[in-house]
């Protein structure tokens, strides 16, 4: 059976091909409902589909959106991940994912790979953007948005939380609690200290700490991002002579990894120990105990940066504060931090 073609489809509908482009495609011009109806008609008789790969030749552009993240093995990566594919459906676009797994040429592998493919955009979760990897993106002159993180190395619109209010918004409560003092799960070594939401967690706690008139020395301690190896450092911290009473996490997978340790050890939380973290992932609110947490709302970031992506007019002139989109966290109480 030969191929249906958009000629085919013209003159079933007796129009032009232009006007069958112009329903396929919603536009960029006008066509009458009943011009319009009869097109649709003709394809549904005809069993025609579109050509995309044709169409993404003829106009350099595809409909797919490259979205690169750290791990989307992680929770929080995962949801994020999810988020922004059913926002780029409402758009009619595709997903192509990538996991950079915090590495720096993978990133730059995923940026290579995505800008040939011709995506209408890119959203980017680096966790700490290289200059190879700007260098790259300004070759291409692409459309990217970051979402959750903006490095320093690239100056594009970014998406993002309010971390450092919202970690603040955590320790306070947990020292309105009445705990002595709060000890603090952040990054690794590594951690970028600008731009990184964890290093925007770890700050957060040290001026909620400083407000209270509390030190922090020696009461900050590093873990991966993962469960995993957070319930190691956990089993470090609690198994120590110098139990905290509170520790708020950097991240809600490794407070996972802190309960698990807790439970362990048979230290009763929030009995003997508060504990809170920053996310609130899915798997929250199942933790054992309920875990206090802090939370924006990803899927109206997702939908922002599908937008900012797709849009005309992404490359506003202004400063760095005002390309960012910052939405704010709330502080979501359960009853790891000692709340009935």
């Amino acid at each position: 059976m030969a191929k249906v073609t958009r000629d085919d489809v013209a003159r079933l509908a007796g129009t032009s091909t232009a006007v069958v482009s112009y329903v396929i495609n919603n536009g960029p011009r006008p066509v009458a409902p009943a011009t319009r109806e009869r097109v649709l008609a003709a394809i549904k008789e005809l069993g025609y589909r579109p050509d995309r790969v044709a169409q993404a030749m003829a106009s350099r552009r595809t409909d797919l959106i490259g979205l690169i993240v750290p791990d989307a093995r992680q929770p929080f990566f995962g949801e994020m991940a999810h988020a922004v594919e059913w926002a780029a459906a409402e758009r009619g676009k595709m997903v192509l994912v990538g996991n950079s797994d915090y590495v720096g040429e993978r990133e730059v592998h995923y940026l290579r790979a995505f800008l040939g493919m011709r995506v209408s955009g890119l959203i980017l979760v680096s966790h700490a953007l290289n200059d190879l990897a700007a260098a790259e993106i300004d070759a291409w002159d692409a459309r990217v948005v970051l979402l959750h993180e903006r490095p320093e190395a690239i100056d594009d619109v970014a998406v993002v939380t309010d971390d450092l209010g919202g970690a603040q918004l955590a320790v306070r409560h947990l020292l309105e609690h009445g705990y002595e003092y709060v000890a603090c799960v952040g990054g690794t070594a590594d951690t970028p200290a600008v731009g990184d939401p964890v290093s925007d967690h770890v700050e957060g706690w040290r001026r909620a700490m400083d407000e209270a008139g509390i030190p922090t020395e020696g009461r900050l301690f590093e873990a991966p991002y993962n469960r995993y190896d957070a319930y190691r450092v956990g089993l470090e911290i609690l198994s120590g002579p110098n139990r905290p009473p509170a520790v708020f996490c950097s991240t809600d997978d490794q407070a996972l990894g802190v309960l698990r340790a807790a439970r362990e050890l048979r230290i009763d939380v929030p009995g003997e120990l508060a504990v809170a973290g920053f996310d609130d992932i899915k798997e929250a609110a199942l933790a054992d105990p309920p875990l206090t947490t802090v939370a924006s709302d990803r899927s109206a970031m997702a939908r922002a940066a599908v937008d900012l992506v797709l849009d005309d007019g992404l490359r506003v002139a202004g400063s760095r504060r005002e390309r960012l989109k910052v939405f704010p966290s709330r502080l979501v109480v359960r009853r790891s931090c000692g709340c009935a």
